[in-house]
């Protein structure tokens, strides 16, 4: 399927690369990854909502896959939720969001300081205000894990299939080019800025219990953002993550009653990558029901 390449500019005048498919008169659906992701994460799930009638918009956030790095290191979850603002600000009407992780948060948080209402509907793919922080220490670990980057493409597959066992590790590593980059001295590094993870080790060690902190005054300001949308609201949970258990996924739906709910059988914090077509297919529902309520 036909991809066209775009540009956005950040609060802060930071360009922000993105890929749209499907009609130019579809419904807007804008998706963004999680914490060391690229846009490149929703290829499968752009081109199937697009070739069903939606114009899909994926965008690489700051400091991720092809954007700018923010020269300051501004990486706190107002700045994405106000990168957010300004990307939404271009669109004709408001669009759903699809929002994994990090992406997820930083909508909530958007919806949060917007004078207006933002999204005609929110999905949140494996993140809910308050999370296991045992989940949320490991993704920053591994994350963290390898400032050097790797030997090769194939040390970076090993790598990624410890923090996945769960996933069959894939035959090839060429794919992996998409989230790494290839330095002078011929090592593989994330496709992020190093300060985007540095910087919160910074925050939370600022005090003996500043990453506890941190998330408790995150989850409020998120359950703000939540309570402030005015469309539907669906959490997609894999059922193996480590990150939503049930029992938070159970707090959040007890918060929102209205909000649905889809449990994805043997996936984890990665749903979209772990069964990718069992997640389109939720969303697609999800979205296709919205649209007809909104008609």
């Amino acid at each position: 399927m036909h991809t066209t390449p775009i540009q956005f500019r950040s609060h802060d005048d930071l360009s922000l690369v993105a890929d749209r498919w499907g009609p130019d008169d579809g419904p807007d659906v804008l998706l963004l990854h999680g914490g060391g992701q690229s846009r490149h994460a929703w290829k499968n799930t752009g081109e199937v909502l697009a070739a069903k009638g939606f114009r899909v918009t994926a965008v690489d956030s700051r400091g991720h896959g092809d954007s700018d790095w923010s020269p300051t290191g501004r990486y706190d979850m107002q700045d994405f939720g106000r990168d957010i603002v300004e990307i939404v600000a271009t669109m004709p009407e408001p669009p759903a969001v699809v929002g994994a992780s990090m992406g997820g948060m930083s909508s909530l948080l958007a919806q949060r300081f917007a004078h207006h209402q933002l999204f005609a509907s929110v999905v949140l793919v494996d993140v809910t205000p308050r999370m296991n922080l045992d989940g949320v220490a490991r993704i920053m670990k591994f994350m963290s894990a390898h400032p050097d980057g790797f030997a090769d493409l194939d040390e970076a597959a090993t790598a990624i299939a410890g923090y996945n066992p769960h996933r069959d590790k894939p035959r090839s590593s060429a794919g992996l080019e998409r989230v790494l980059r290839q330095s002078n001295n011929g090592r593989w590094a994330w496709r992020w800025d190093p300060k985007f993870v540095t910087w919160r080790q910074e925050q939370n060690s600022a005090s003996p219990t500043g990453f506890q902190d941190r998330m408790d005054r995150m989850a409020l300001e998120m359950y703000e953002g939540a309570d402030a949308v005015e469309g539907p609201i669906l959490l997609v949970r894999g059922q193996q993550s480590d990150l939503v258990s049930e029992e938070v996924a159970e707090e959040f739906r007890a918060r929102l009653p209205n909000a649905a709910y889809v449990d994805i059988r043997g996936a984890g914090h990665m749903v979209a990558g772990d069964d990718n077509d069992a997640f389109t297919n939720a969303v697609a529902d999800f979205l296709n029901a919205a649209r007809i309520t909104d008609a």
